[in-house]
């Protein structure tokens, strides 16, 4: 698998001429001891994070059927597989420092933390009547905690190595600045699952508010991040090939956070007293509603961006997988709003988007066996 969605970078600042400058990246060098340079990216991981959002996108449909439960704990487990393949691997190469310093994969350390939470909900959503409820209740909250961790971790970090060792054009931003910023919206809307888990008094209510400054945290950056992008996508010329996908992540963020409004309005009661609680479920629909809003009108541009592409074609690379997440976090928030409202048009637009996000998952996970079955065979050759 390669390190990077693209083999250009396509997103580093233009040239005086005005044409996009595309400078290609160096060519793999032996590190120290004859050893090669990391080729697992984190972006990879975002195979997890669609793969575990199909699963449990499936568990809130407004509309469902038990064959479609038990599909999903399927497809949750592969998911849960592929986690400790993808984390063994990249740990093995102890390849951090060097995805810290790049450019464009830095941003893709956002990646590992909302794979944990992915999995880690999906084990509470799904995992009990396989391995037991008090089983996937444990390891909801040790892959919950570590995930929302090294995903604040990824929040802080990320943006100040941006900030003090890198330099970008005017032209830099694209949708993968947001992956660094969304982990905590996820930690909102998966801690919200973990709420009436918790123990009454000081620790539910410390987790329910916690869920809820990640969320503001979340939200903000996310959106100080989508301007950055919108700008870029206004004044320069319209992203092309690999990095066409990555303007979906500006859905799937806006999407988690009407995710987590909704999952955190119905924790609420159980920890707050009776107008707070009712406030949360008024934030949850009226803001729901306006953010999700907005997510439709992302939607919009990037169907058309990426058909756009598709005339010219739209080479495979793991920046495929930015279709999937953001699809189904809009399923998921769509969902809630559904859940919370009984809105026909939001029910039957739900189970439409997650029919949608299913055959896209079937064709990216397709894609992705294929190119990952044609890297092996490549470097089998060489050896």
């Amino acid at each position: 698998m390669t390190s990077h969605p693209s083999d250009t970078r396509s997103v580093l600042p233009r040239s005086g001429s005005g044409a996009p400058q595309t400078t290609h990246a160096p060519p793999r060098q032996p590190a120290a001891g004859g050893t090669r340079r990391p080729h697992l990216g984190p972006s990879w991981f975002a195979a997890v994070m669609g793969t575990g959002i199909v699963a449990n996108a499936a568990v809130t449909l407004p509309r469902s059927a038990p064959w479609l439960h038990d599909a999903a704990t399927v497809v949750w487990a592969v998911a849960a597989v592929l986690l400790v393949v993808l984390a063994a691997q990249y740990l093995g190469q102890r390849a951090l420092r060097v995805h810290v310093t790049d450019p464009v994969l830095a941003p893709f350390l956002g990646a590992p933390p909302m794979a944990l939470l992915t999995v880690g909900s999906g084990a509470l959503l799904l995992g009990g009547p396989v391995i037991g409820a008090r089983t996937a209740l444990t390891i909801d909250w040790v892959l919950w905690s570590l995930g929302t961790a090294l995903g604040l971790a990824a929040a802080c970090a990320v943006p100040y190595v941006m900030i003090t060792r890198h330099r970008f054009g005017p032209d830099a931003a694209f949708g993968g600045w947001l992956m660094p910023v969304v982990p905590p919206l996820v930690s909102a809307a998966t801690g919200a699952l973990l709420v009436p888990h918790t123990p009454a008094g000081q620790p539910r209510l410390a987790l329910l508010l916690g869920c809820y400054a990640m969320l503001g945290l979340g939200l903000v950056a996310v959106l100080l991040v989508l301007a950055m992008v919108f700008s870029r996508l206004v004044h320069h010329d319209a992203p092309t090939g690999a990095v066409v996908p990555t303007v979906w992540i500006g859905l799937g963020a806006v999407d988690q956070a009407v995710t987590a409004m909704g999952t955190l309005a119905a924790a609420a009661p159980s920890a707050l007293s009776g107008p707070y609680a009712r406030g949360a479920a008024a934030f949850a629909l009226l803001g729901g509603l306006g953010l999700w809003g907005f997510a439709m009108l992302w939607l919009v541009l990037a169907t058309a961006l990426t058909v756009r592409q598709l005339r010219s074609g739209l080479p495979f690379a793991p920046t495929w997988w930015a279709f999937i997440f953001p699809l189904g976090a809009c399923v998921t928030g769509t969902s809630a709003l559904a859940a919370r409202t009984g809105s026909q048009p939001l029910v039957w637009t739900a189970v439409v988007l997650y029919v949608l996000l299913a055959a896209a998952w079937a064709v990216v996970t397709w894609r992705s066996l294929r190119h990952a079955a044609g890297h092996t065979g490549r470097r089998r050759a060489r050896t």
